[in-house]
């Protein structure tokens, strides 16, 4: 094609999960149902943390961190979706689908290295429990969490580096709710089959070396905890299926979009929506209801508020 012929491409087309208006009204309510949970729910879990000193632990500082991230997480492309369902033209602007692209890896990627922080964090109180409060000190803790934001920095970087130089001339229609590096390269105006496997190991590697340093990490804590003592290793085991739970939710949507990408549409649309909406809905709720010192904590907040309110 020559270079005269090229047209750059302003806008997007975002075809997003559906096309019945009925169904999209429906989606509307569930989503915009959904966000306010997530928002709320993760807020929630940093404010408790922040006004509780018997939450001022490393696991707990982590966790606020975790709901930080995940706020942003589902806000970069969830109001987008939900404004989306009343609209009869989805588009997005190239600036908007850049911004979205940048934002998703920025904290999808901070996010994989805060969950290897917080495996980290769950040996060294498991598995040397006598140099717990020395080695994860705050100095310690605030420097874990500045190098995930560096690392999803880089990799988001690293992404936009790539994609930013692309030519795009049209289609500009992406069949999706939101901008992401594999949809995007698809309707570049080059032969897109090795960049999308390079951009996909780009974002695999990260992925799949987070995994593989949490399934070793959590291996080791369930085989230190399967000699402890009944007691301790039922509270520890607890705390590990949480966190792995959360750690299969979060991993499993990336790796069938990035490392093994399955080219179903209706399946990458329902793992972007997993992976947007429901994992960080799903993260405090896993958090809050099997962990008895959230409860507790709950709990002297609601006193706290009752006798407020008695006094008043």
């Amino acid at each position: 094609m020559a270079e005269g012929n090229l047209s750059v491409v302003s806008e997007f087309v975002l075809l997003g999960l559906c096309w019945s208006w009925d169904m999209q009204v429906l989606l509307l309510l569930i989503f915009f149902t959904l966000y306010l949970l997530i928002v709320s729910g993760n807020i929630a879990i940093m404010v408790l943390i922040i006004i509780d000193t018997h939450l001022h632990s490393p696991m707990y500082f982590l966790l606020a961190n975790l709901s930080f991230v995940d706020i942003w997480l589902c806000s970069v492309t969830t109001p987008k979706m939900i404004t989306d369902f009343v609209r009869e033209n989805k588009t997005i602007s190239f600036g908007g689908c850049m911004c979205q692209v940048l934002f998703v890896h920025l904290f999808g990627g901070g996010e994989m290295v805060l969950l290897v922080v917080m495996a980290y964090d769950r040996y060294v109180a498991i598995c040397k429990p006598l140099h717990y409060s020395t080695i994860m000190n705050l100095q310690k803790c605030i420097g874990l969490v500045a190098t995930s934001w560096t690392i999803g920095f880089v990799h988001a970087m690293s992404q936009m580096f790539v994609i930013m130089r692309l030519p795009f001339c049209g289609p500009r229609e992406i069949d999706s709710f939101f901008c992401d590096i594999p949809l995007v390269i698809k309707l570049a105006c080059i032969d897109s089959y090795n960049l999308g496997i390079l951009m996909n190991a780009d974002s695999g590697v990260p992925a799949m070396t987070c995994f593989i340093l949490l399934l070793i990490s959590y291996t080791y804590i369930l085989l230190t905890v399967h000699q402890s003592s009944k007691t301790g290793a039922s509270r520890a085991l607890s705390t590990c299926t949480a966190h792995i739970t959360v750690v299969v939710l979060f991993f499993g949507p990336c790796i069938f979009i990035y490392v093994w990408p399955l080219s179903i549409t209706w399946v990458d649309k329902f793992l972007a929506v997993f992976y947007s909406v429901f994992t960080p809905l799903l993260n405090p709720a896993i958090y809050t209801l099997r962990n008895k010192e959230i409860r507790n904590a709950i709990r002297r907040f609601r006193s706290y508020y009752v006798h407020s309110k008695g006094d008043m």
